[in-house]
């Protein structure tokens, strides 16, 4: 694979969307250079999975039936679009990857990270990002910018207790540490231009910007 793979991770309300969103903007023209993705998302089939894991309706969901699916809609959106733009030279930006599992299921659902990393080992075949950019922010604070927001979609995930959040956040920690040798952090409670300017920073070392 020839080109550049680069991940956007956080927990809820950190910002990495709407950062992912500006850039879209300022490189519109460079659609046939860059692909901006999402997981779970990012193709028909990845995306109709992502209705059956986010729905506010399947309170039942079992942790590891979650962590499955998640490396069902990773392994299709990666054979489909991820994979196939790389091999032609692309960047790929992509909202979330393997490091959401590890923290969400693998240490804030109790599953254990080495657990959940060997589900995606299956999904991902050796497909590991480039570089990570991760936005750090309290979990407090993404909630509350949650609550405020009249536009963004609120999912299963967001209506979990802050202790859940919280977790989340430790377990970001752990994966960082694990792999800070493709992990950035983004300090996300900043005004959205130093925000932006930040993640443009670290994006000189992998892209022209």
């Amino acid at each position: 694979m020839n080109g550049i793979f680069i991940t956007f991770e956080g927990p809820e309300g950190a910002g990495k969307t709407t950062i992912i969103q500006l850039l879209q903007e300022k490189f519109a023209q460079r659609k046939g250079e860059i692909v901006f993705t999402r997981e779970p998302g990012g193709i028909k089939i990845a995306e109709k999975i992502r209705e059956v894991i986010l729905n506010k309706e399947h309170t039942e969901m079992d942790a590891r039936t979650e962590a499955l699916l998640y490396a069902a809609a990773r392994r299709q959106h990666l054979i489909e679009k991820v994979i196939p733009a790389l091999d032609e030279g692309k960047i790929v930006i992509c909202d979330r990857f393997v490091d959401s599992s590890l923290a969400y299921q693998g240490f804030a659902r109790g599953i254990g990270i080495d657990n959940v990393y060997s589900i995606n080992e299956f999904a991902i075949n050796g497909v590991m990002p480039n570089v990570t950019l991760y936005f750090d922010l309290d979990p407090e604070k993404g909630l509350e910018r949650i609550s405020r927001s009249t536009i963004r979609e609120v999912n299963r995930l967001d209506l979990e207790k802050l202790a859940f959040h919280q977790k989340v956040q430790e377990g970001y920690r752990l994966v960082n540490e694990r792999f800070k040798d493709r992990v950035e952090i983004i300090q996300a409670d900043q005004p959205i231009e130093k925000v932006m300017q930040d993640v443009l920073d670290i994006l000189k070392k992998y892209m022209v910007v």
